[in-house]
């Protein structure tokens, strides 16, 4: 009895203490797994805080760069919009005694813009084209505002162009026929668009003189025999600027005569024409025919096609001239050339009536050509652009012809009109002699 006792003692001992060892070793368990999670969260917290930091400092970074871009975009318009001021402040058609040195700010800010900037550059008139535009090279031309005219000078005026190689071309293709034909007399220039000339001048460091500078040089050099030769096509209203401009230098000089526009006298209605207009429809209908490949105007016309000459118009009583060379053309028998205006002045002369006379002779092919001394920004923009309203893109949207093409080239360089010039600048010498 004693003995069985015992052995249940020890065996409850045993049990107990196997109990009290497992009971340890969960214990520690859980308390090593509970110090593992403890840790992983930790972990885990740490990461989640080193991931919003490191998303913090993206964050702050794009803002960095949204701040600078914007920074950038700001000082890139500021810099666009000061040249855009500049150029607007020279496109005027008064000089003042600050337009020399504002042409040449306009051009050194200019300059001095990147190429991303130039392309913000937009103002009132000015754009990238005012400085960035390719016109050709202002070397080619001769400004001939030299002074030691002596005492017989043949003043050229013209309204101008900022086109570069339709100056040296056309306008100075007029000046040097001048020069040839009359040795004796010394050809100088005038422009009467003293934006042209602030243009000019701006871009390519080219100085041309406007009206009063031409005639106080004029003056300042003893000039005693003054002959004026505009290359105007008519009477209109630059003609009659022209003249009052000198009208109040006559009595500077011994003696003062005025040649006649290209087109002669303007005549009271449509159907008054003369041998000046007969010969400038003649000269641009020859040169517009082999610029095409063709042998004339009547071949072109058994081809289908027609040719639109397009001038300036003018609100002026002179825009009878156009429909006085319109009439010139048929008394020519030229079926296929047509008259029309940019301004559409008068009226039959616009874009849409022009369009309409084309199609209603039955004609499907058309060729676009300048009634202008110069092939400057009408020819090259309001002509032959690409813009909606030009005259290329109308005449195609209309849908009424076939082909559309454009020869730019201005009437001051086809030598029948530079000798038409001569002959009246010889009149208006003769008329001085008399």
């Amino acid at each position: 009895m004693k003995r069985k006792s015992l052995l249940a003692i020890l065996l409850a001992a045993s049990m107990a203490a196997s109990m009290t060892a497992a009971t340890a070793t969960v214990a520690f368990a859980e308390t090593e797994e509970a110090a593992e999670e403890t840790t992983d969260d930790a972990e885990t917290a740490d990461d989640a805080e080193a991931a919003d930091d490191a998303e913090a400092a993206d964050d702050a970074e794009t803002t960095d760069d949204a701040e600078a871009a914007d920074d950038t975009a700001d000082a890139d318009k500021e810099a666009a919009d000061k040249v855009a001021a500049l150029i607007d402040a020279i496109y005027v058609q008064e000089r003042t005694d600050d337009t020399d040195e504002q042409c040449k700010e306009a051009k050194e800010a200019w300059d001095a813009l990147t190429d991303a900037q130039k392309e913000l550059v937009e103002g009132e008139e000015a754009s990238p084209e005012y400085f960035g535009r390719d016109t050709g090279d202002a070397s080619k031309d001769d400004p001939r505002n030299q002074d030691e005219i002596g005492e017989n000078e043949l003043l050229v005026v013209s309204f101008g162009t900022s086109f570069n190689d339709s100056r040296a071309e056309d306008i100075k293709g007029i000046e040097d026929a001048l020069a040839e034909a009359f040795p004796d007399w010394s050809v100088r220039r005038a422009f009467t668009a003293q934006i042209i000339i602030n243009h000019v001048q701006a871009r390519d460091d080219e100085k041309i003189d406007n009206m009063q500078q031409a005639l106080d040089r004029a003056v300042a050099n003893g000039v005693k025999n003054l002959v004026v030769q505009p290359t105007h096509l008519m009477h209109g209203a630059e003609y009659d600027e022209m003249v009052e401009a000198i009208d109040a230098y006559k009595d500077k000089f011994e003696s003062v005569a005025i040649a006649e526009p290209m087109l002669g006298e303007v005549g009271d209605d449509a159907t008054v024409i003369n041998d000046d207009k007969a010969a400038v429809a003649q000269a641009i209908t020859d040169e517009a025919v082999k610029e095409a490949g063709y042998d004339s105007m009547e071949a072109a016309a058994e081809d289908g096609t027609a040719f639109v000459f397009m001038g300036h118009g003018t609100s002026h009583t002179a825009n009878v001239t156009y429909d006085q060379m319109q009439t010139q053309m048929e008394k020519l028998g030229f079926t296929n050339a047509f008259i029309g205006t940019v301004e559409g002045e008068p009226e039959d002369t616009a874009c849409d009536e022009v369009i309409n006379k084309v199609k209603d002779a039955g004609f499907k092919k058309v060729i676009l050509r300048p009634l202008m001394v110069v092939a400057g920004d009408h020819a090259n923009n309001d002509m032959a652009g690409d813009d909606d309203d030009s005259w290329k893109s109308m005449f195609e949207a209309s849908g009424n012809f076939d082909e559309i093409d454009c020869q730019i080239e201005g009437l001051g360089r086809i030598d029948a009109v530079e000798q038409l010039y001569v002959a009246h600048t010889q009149a208006a010498i003769d008329s001085i002699a008399k």
